[in-house]
């Protein structure tokens, strides 16, 4: 046999496809039409429903990253700001997204010239090097990424630092500021050559931090320090606070404990454990912070943790892969929506486990379940979904995700430890994390920018 195509076997392969009326009918309706449109599956269409049996209260009006890759931060201020607004009865709130994301750019620029500093003696084409050259202050993040900003910076309301041209659409702003830092990481690798000494190294790389922050305030505005509050609640009594620090805002207005929070991933590659903790190497922010940890746990387990959150009124922060079988302008996640099979004539047999070692799927987005439906045995059917591109698809911002398409396709739930087992709570605290690669799936959400 050969190990080529030859010009016989193409045509054969033409002659079967113009003989098929099947694929003559779908090549035909494609040309010109939206594939998730023409796959739709009309007996799953038919029952699309935005009724839950337990909802969060006080949700409010979604919220927009727009053409930013913020969604993990946009979904920690939309959870706070459901406690914000439930101390204060608000109609409506929002934080500073474009606060965050200061900050975030801030360390993570530190962050990426320290992994610099630490493999000055690989090759600049090794794979770590090129991994870390490769985007080092995309927008993406991870929960302890998030909780490790928030203890250091708090958080201020959107009045105090709106958004900026560059916040909401941040492609033009990486590019810039990533195009420096390599030029400072160059500069470092040279002067460790050299033989500098080590607190010169770090004179040198504050120095250049100078300038990430010049270049973060050119474009995002600067950060303020204090501020005065002033907002009015459902009933128009005016709530008003004065002087407050970002850190004195958090802890008075929001007032979470994230310690107290668990970070779950379910992860069924072969070269992953269930009840197992794991963390990725390279992957952060604030060097002083805490690494990010993840308890590889069982479907279940994750939907059992949720419920439990749900039903107490807490929502629930989680990341998965959006877009795979998607409808953004209805607003459902639905592995059953859509028969691509039927459609292509072909089956797709990939598992989850498959998907994740073989490219096909991976953390993209992160977001908020604020509702679950459950049926007369307190399954879960049907989960609500807080987004963060506005509110013109689904019902007003708010999705659909069903119970399957959450085994297939989420990853990962944020969760207080008083909705898991003592024994898996006791791994969490004791266990030493298992250290996975830089580009492991399991950094992937991390590690890449969603555009809207």
């Amino acid at each position: 046999m050969s190990n080529s195509l030859s010009l016989e076997l193409i045509e054969s392969y033409r002659q079967k496809v113009l003989n098929d009326d099947k694929s003559k009918l779908s090549m035909n309706s494609a040309i010109h039409n939206d594939i998730v449109k023409l796959a739709m599956n009309w007996e799953e269409f038919r029952k699309i429903d935005h009724t839950f049996s337990d909802v969060i209260t006080d949700e409010m009006k979604a919220t927009n990253q727009k053409s930013s890759g913020r969604c993990w931060g946009f979904a920690g201020l939309n959870l706070f700001r459901i406690y914000l607004a439930r101390k204060h009865n608000l109609k409506d709130f929002q934080f500073s997204q474009n606060y965050f994301m200061f900050f975030d750019k801030l360390e993570k620029s530190n962050y990426f010239l320290e992994s610099i500093i630490k493999t000055s003696s690989e090759h600049w084409n090794s794979r770590i090097m090129m991994h870390l050259l490769s985007d080092p202050i995309q927008d993406g993040g991870q929960w302890d990424m998030w909780v490790n900003l928030i203890d250091k910076y708090g958080v201020v309301p959107q009045s105090e630092m709106p958004e900026s041209f560059q916040s909401s659409s941040s492609r033009r702003m990486n590019t810039m500021i990533t195009r420096k830092l390599r030029e400072f990481a160059l500069k470092l690798r040279t002067l460790i050559k050299d033989g500098l000494s080590s607190d010169e190294i770090r004179n040198n790389k504050e120095e250049m931090m100078g300038e990430v922050y010049k270049m973060l305030s050119i474009h995002l505005g600067t950060p303020p320090k204090v501020f005065d509050w002033k907002i009015r609640d459902k009933k128009n009594k005016l709530v008003n606070d004065e002087k407050l620090t970002p850190i004195k805002f958090f802890d008075k207005h929001v007032g979470l404990n994230l310690s107290d929070y668990v970070c779950l991933i379910n992860c069924p590659m072969s070269d992953k454990d269930y009840n197992k903790l794991y963390t990725v190497d390279f992957l952060g922010n604030v060097i002083e912070g805490n690494p990010i940890k993840y308890l590889n746990v069982q479907s279940k387990i994750m939907k059992e943790a949720a419920i439990k959150s749900i039903k107490d009124n807490n929502p629930v922060w989680f990341g998965c892969d959006v877009g795979k079988y998607f409808n953004r302008e209805l607003g459902i996640m639905d592995d059953k929506l859509f028969d691509f099979e039927l459609f292509y004539g072909t089956n797709f047999e990939l598992t989850k486990k498959d998907r994740l070692e073989y490219g096909e799927s991976q953390m993209t987005h992160a977001m908020l379940f604020t509702g679950v439906d459950l049926n007369s045995k307190g399954q879960s059917t049907k989960w609500r979904v807080e987004n963060s591109w506005g509110t013109k698809n689904g019902d007003k911002g708010y999705h659909i995700m069903s119970d399957t398409w959450f085994d297939e396709f989420n990853y990962e739930v944020v969760v207080e430890k008083k909705y898991l087992s003592d024994d898996l709570i006791k791994i969490f605290n004791e266990q030493e994390p298992i250290s996975l690669s830089p580009w492991d799936p399991m950094g992937a959400l991390a590690n890449l920018v969603i555009k809207k």
